[in-house]
């Protein structure tokens, strides 16, 4: 399979994806797909629909209409299957605090029924990834928030998932600690299909193949980090002028 080819299977497909409680409309009609090996930037001001559209798309929520699919499994028919491909990683990453890494990973290899001799070795791959070899049988309560994360990393990497749905991963870090879960998101970049909701404008930059951008539960631009910095000439005020309406 030539290159070109294998870049143009859709990973992660928005199809007209919206969600209403009642009258208000968290997200409308929104359309987007992440290819094989891409990045994407998902960015939006708080309160946009991001996380909505993230929830939509992992099957976490049903949409109101539209279809959201990973690597094309519809996540509304046949999530189960869809999730075998998927790694999530939410704002707050469903960790239990009086567990340590260790037990935590050995728990979400289980609750996936990974065979004993792979989860050993999934677990022993995803602290090494993570870097977690320092902290792994220390509980989860004692660690910093950059652990936190690293932990949360892990679990979403655990069953080899080829998709990777990361919903502010370095939101409330310093910057050495973002600095750590921005070399891992480099690395996973490599093999990993991933959609990242940030707010930070420089991980786009450096990170970024292209944009999907919503405001309001719309999408207002998508396009390449070229593209949306020849909007004003510095990819701060094109968010604001893309966004200037929920300011």
């Amino acid at each position: 399979m030539t290159e070109s080819t294998t870049n143009s299977i859709a990973m992660i497909e928005a199809d007209g994806l919206s969600k209403f409680y009642g009258p208000f409309a968290a997200a409308r009609g929104i359309s987007f797909r992440v290819n094989k090996g891409e990045l994407v930037a998902f960015l939006g001001p708080n309160g946009a629909g991001k996380s909505t559209t993230m929830k939509m798309l992992t099957g976490y929520l049903s949409p109101s209409e539209g279809v959201a699919r990973i690597a094309g499994h519809d996540m509304a028919r046949d999530r189960i299957e869809g999730s075998k491909k998927l790694g999530y990683l939410p704002e707050n990453g469903p960790l239990y605090p009086d567990m340590t890494p260790f037990s935590l990973l050995n728990f979400f290899a289980d609750a996936r029924g990974l065979a004993a001799d792979y989860k050993k070795t999934r677990v022993e791959a995803v602290v090494e990834l993570c870097d977690l070899k320092s902290v792994v049988h220390k509980a989860i309560s004692k660690l910093s928030k950059g652990f936190r994360q690293r932990v949360g990393m892990a679990q979403a990497l655990l069953h080899e998932p080829d998709v990777l749905i990361l919903d502010e991963p370095t939101a409330g870090l310093d910057p050495n600690q973002i600095r750590e879960v921005r070399n891992t998101m480099r690395k996973l970049g490599e093999t990993k299909t991933i959609l990242l909701s940030t707010h930070i404008l420089q991980e786009v930059e450096a990170m970024a193949s292209r944009v999907v951008m919503i405001n309001e539960g719309r999408k207002v631009f998508e396009g390449s980090v070229a593209e949306l910095r020849q909007i004003k000439g510095d990819l701060a005020e094109a968010f604001h002028k893309l966004t200037e309406s929920a300011a």
